[in-house]
């Protein structure tokens, strides 16, 4: 199971650029609404969650949560006891964490990003507490994976994709897509 947390504000193509290609790749992923069911992206569009917050289930199912940027998206994720149990169970479990965009910077606040190498969005490294930043479009360090932004949403989805089912799996849906870099 992968959780996409969607929380007022989130940065549409953040969030369902993994879901889709996730899905594609043929993994079970629920977006989750944060405070709803149907939640309001930064650029006003509507998504209808899968499930709300409350019925996230923290077992072995779970294999990654994905935390997609954009404003306020990123603060309400940060507000969000749900998100913070999450954190709380893939941390210990050493279950895949990703964030994208501003969304890092709630990794930062909990410590979780301390002596590892993220990404962020351009002005959110201070946020990202004991963190080496870099300029690269994704990077992961052990189970914490990070992207840059709303530009880097395909790279990061089709690492997400490879990190779970394989190089190939991700190359065959890039060129399926037709994405090139």
């Amino acid at each position: 199971m992968i959780y996409v947390f969607l929380a007022e504000g989130f940065e549409e193509i953040e969030a369902l650029t993994p879901v889709d290609c996730l899905r594609r790749a043929g993994k079970t992923v629920q977006t989750v609404g944060v405070g709803g069911s149907v939640i309001m992206g930064a650029h006003g569009i509507p998504v209808a969650a899968d499930i709300t917050a409350e019925d996230i289930q923290l077992n072995e199912a779970l294999e990654m949560i994905v935390l997609p940027g954009g404003m306020p998206g990123t603060l309400n994720l940060g507000k969000s006891q749900a998100v913070q149990d999450a954190l709380t169970y893939c941390s210990g479990q050493k279950r895949l964490i990703a964030a994208i965009c501003a969304a890092p910077s709630v990794l930062g606040a909990r410590g979780l990003l301390s002596g590892k190498t993220a990404t962020c969005y351009p002005g959110f490294e201070p946020q990202l507490t004991g963190c080496n930043a870099v300029a690269a479009p994704v990077c992961q360090d052990g189970n914490i994976i990070t992207g840059r932004g709303p530009g880097a949403a395909m790279d990061f989805a089709l690492h997400l994709v490879a990190v779970l089912c394989g190089k190939a799996k991700a190359e065959q849906l890039a060129q399926g897509m037709v994405y090139t870099k």
